[in-house]
């Protein structure tokens, strides 16, 4: 371990590591900002909304990360913003995705109830809707994070800073040290965002479902 901490240090690991957490947290910024509006107006619209969920998941499970990388590539031109693009074209369809999950499995009842109490439809969605579905939309953001930490490694390869071009450094050179001084930092950030936004996900979760989804489990 001490020749991955020496290279760590002579690829000016720490400056890498605060690019990459800026190339993580950009796009995920932006993603969120139009994830969620998007995921909101998915889980209104019935079956147009449905569609577009499923198109969501599909985009989510079916293309491969590197392609999409290597289109924007191919539209734009390397560097950070191009890598940005990317990074949010990943990072949407899991936020719409449980943004939407979220908004269309909110309790029925109570949203009768709510309207029969003469809210508004915003207000049924901002004080009812928005409120019981954050504890998805804290899931889709964990999702969302993992991928862009870890792709936004493939970022160094498209002309990005970040871990990536310690990565790249060690796979042309065949230097192990110096991939493992990108790499194992990379991973810790990915786990240390997933911890944090399961957390997240947790104290977002009202008591009465979490509960209930302990009794569930215990049946």
């Amino acid at each position: 371990m001490s020749a991955v901490w020496t290279a760590f240090q002579d690829n000016e690991g720490w400056l890498r590591v605060r690019q990459h957490a800026v190339l993580s947290a950009v796009p995920l910024l932006i993603a969120l900002v139009i994830g969620i509006p998007l995921g909101i107006l998915a889980g209104r619209l019935g079956r147009v909304g449905s569609f577009v969920v499923a198109g969501s998941a599909f985009v989510t499970r079916m293309v491969p990360t590197f392609a999409v990388m290597a289109l924007v590539m191919a539209l734009t031109s390397i560097g950070f913003w191009p890598a940005v693009v990317g990074l949010v074209l990943l990072g949407i369809p899991s936020i719409l995705l449980n943004t939407a999950t979220g908004i269309r499995e909110a309790d029925p009842h109570a949203i009768d109830a709510a309207r029969g109490m003469g809210y508004t439809e915003p207000q049924v969605l901002s004080r009812l809707q928005l409120p019981l579905a954050l504890p998805h939309v804290a899931a889709g953001l964990r999702t969302a994070a993992v991928l862009t930490v870890s792709t936004a490694a493939l970022a160094g390869l498209i002309g990005a800073d970040g871990l990536g071009v310690t990565i790249a450094a060690g796979f042309s050179n065949n230097q192990d040290d110096v991939l493992l001084a990108g790499a194992i930092p990379v991973t810790a950030m990915a786990l240390v965002a997933d911890v944090l936004l399961i957390a997240l996900q947790r104290l977002l979760t009202p008591v009465g479902l979490r509960r209930r989804s302990i009794s569930s489990t215990t049946r």
